[in-house]
């Protein structure tokens, strides 16, 4: 995997919580209106809302659709009783394995947890 993100951020509060998500938004919005390449990792309680089995938040559903790479872990989305196979396909669900790759090939990584 080559470098393509200058940021990666591990969010780990419920895409439920739209404080959180809202503050998050606001800032990957401005980053990339300054060319930076973003990336977000759901983690924890972050892959809450990522099924479409439920409804998808919409801020969420913002986030989804700005030029980002999103990420979800799958040991979460299975310990939350999520089938990977219902998130959103703009969603990527990856393993531990992958996660480390992406953190040790980006220069910043932001937690939000």
């Amino acid at each position: 995997m080559e470098n393509e993100t200058d940021i990666v951020y591990l969010y780990g509060f419920s895409t439920r919580k739209l404080v959180y998500l809202s503050n998050l938004l606001g800032i990957v919005g401005e980053q990339i209106e300054n060319n930076v390449t973003v990336a977000i990792v759901l983690i924890h309680d972050g892959v809450i809302g990522t099924s479409q089995k439920g409804t998808i938040p919409n801020l969420l559903k913002e986030l989804l659709n700005l030029p980002v790479s999103i990420y979800a872990l799958l040991p979460d989305l299975q310990a939350r009783g999520i089938e990977p196979n219902t998130v959103d396909p703009r969603i990527k669900c990856i393993e531990y394995e992958e996660l480390v790759d992406i953190l040790a090939q980006t220069p910043k990584v932001a937690s939000w947890m």
